[in-house]
């Protein structure tokens, strides 16, 4: 056997000095991978239980009770240990778990975002053209619109009534259902649309879904097709047209999430972006006991077109839950928000070979490195990132490195490529030191994007760590 050698002050002095990047795997006790394994197959159930921020809500709800929340009531006696959620209009949910200090000495948040991009469909959505039945749409979020057609299609939302009924709709998830489409031209007359940018292939106007062919029977008048899917609705969800007029109804990828690769490493489905973080946050505040400071989970709707609306993170709801809770210890929401630390929980762009030209590789996260912080979003010169201090950075990584968990830098893309935000600028309005923090996606916005389950589940040992801090 040969024996160890001694290392040379080159060696020595590199295993000391350099930042050594590697693959997670390389230092995984193989005893955690039954562990992640079993928070993955968590995940994918969370992932096709909940294809719209609405149905996400839902299912958080279903868990947190599970797990001994309770719906939070303003005025509401609380105590280490409780366990408490608010719903904000169906569409965002707030939880937290009381910790042993007041909340004077602030509290630690995770804040991500339960929507993905889709497509919605209009107010004024079905009609008729050449004896076909369409609905028209206006996609939600940057997406590729070359990407959606051609694929299966589910259909997800509510319908308002009149009479103040809400009749929830879903339709391709179920047994049996029907799913729909979307056409794209024939190559053999695609000549003329193959020479436009891929932003221009397929316009807007054209993403419009086929969801019936055949006319109704005895009938003599126009759109007897348009009528016969009418009155299949009518006959299911009892509404008629004008319902469409207080709707909310979206087209999503009629995917279930799955393994992907032969090793079966990653997971690939519709909404990573941001359920992958979503879920994270969530599972680990559900495995709290009793922390140090108060954990708050904030799960937000909007932030895909800007974190606008009542349900965006922007929305004073998060402050309303907040400072109730702060008037039961008599404590200002302002003196609590100073000493408060958020992980804005969103994902980042995993480094792709493919596409090498548009990253750095130096400041890129990859697959299977683990967590991924992001110092700064934004675009350009930083525009829109809050862009976190050194000192928060510093925090972030001994909290995780003393919880064994394995992150990564990234940053989204080379410079003047282009950019994204998150909801971090609007956590550190209110005076909260935040850093973005997530797991690296493939493809992401594509209706199927794919990840690395290492990546997930140190994610979610992030997560905690930070609630536990």
């Amino acid at each position: 056997m040969e024996e160890n050698k001694e290392l040379t002050r080159g060696e020595q002095l590199r295993k000391a000095l350099v930042y050594d990047r590697k693959t997670g795997y390389d230092r995984l006790d193989p005893q955690e991978l039954e562990v992640m394994e079993t928070y993955c197959v968590g995940y994918k159930q969370f992932l096709d239980a909940g294809k719209t921020e609405r149905e996400c809500v839902d299912r958080t709800i279903a868990l947190a009770e599970a797990a001994g929340f309770r719906a939070y009531a303003r005025g509401m006696e609380l105590k280490p240990g409780d366990k408490i959620y608010r719903v904000n209009r169906g569409k965002a949910i707030m939880l937290a778990v009381m910790g042993r200090k007041g909340l004077e000495e602030g509290v630690n948040i995770s804040a991500s975002h339960i929507d993905s991009p889709r497509l919605d469909l209009k107010q004024n959505p079905l009609y008729e053209d050449s004896e076909l039945a369409f609905l028209k749409t206006h996609y939600y979020g940057g997406i590729r619109k070359y990407q959606w057609v051609t694929i299966p299609l589910e259909l997800h939302g509510v319908i308002a009534l009149k009479s103040g009924e809400v009749v929830r709709v879903s339709v391709g998830d179920g047994e049996g259902d029907p799913l729909f489409t979307i056409d794209d031209l024939l190559p053999h007359l695609g000549v003329k649309q193959s020479k436009n940018p891929l932003s221009e292939a397929i316009p807007a106007e054209t993403l419009n879904i086929l969801v019936g062919s055949r006319p109704l029977r005895d009938d003599e008048g126009t759109d007897r097709v348009k009528l016969q899917v009418l009155e299949l609705l009518n006959r299911k969800y009892g509404i008629v047209e004008e319902d469409f007029l207080s709707a909310e109804l979206c087209a999503v990828p009629a995917y279930k999430a799955t393994d992907i690769g032969f090793d079966r490493s990653m997971i690939g489905a519709y909404g990573h972006d941001d359920r992958v973080c979503s879920y994270a946050a969530l599972a680990a505040l559900l495995q709290l006991d009793t922390p140090e400071h108060t954990a708050v989970c904030m799960l937000a709707d909007k932030e895909e077109i800007g974190s606008e609306g009542v349900s965006g993170m922007k929305s004073a709801a998060f402050d309303t839950f907040m400072e109730d809770l702060c008037a039961g210890q008599n404590i200002p929401l302002r003196a609590c928000y100073e000493k408060s630390f958020c992980l804005s929980a969103d994902v980042t762009a995993a480094y792709d070979p493919n596409f090498a030209d548009v990253y750095e590789k130096r400041n890129s996260a990859f697959v299977n490195h683990g967590m991924a912080l992001c110092k700064y979003t934004g675009s350009r010169g930083k525009s829109g990132a809050s862009d976190a201090s050194a000192e928060v950075v510093g925090h972030v990584r001994r909290v995780l490195d003393n919880a064994d968990v394995f992150w990564q830098m990234a940053e989204l893309g080379k410079v003047d490529e282009g950019g994204g935000g998150t909801v971090a600028m609007y956590m550190a309005e209110r005076n909260i030191d935040t850093l973005d923090a997530g797991v690296p996606v493939l493809s992401m916005h594509a209706p199927f994007e794919t990840v690395g389950k290492l990546d997930c589940y140190m994610t979610f040992k992030g997560m905690k760590a930070i609630f536990e801090a």
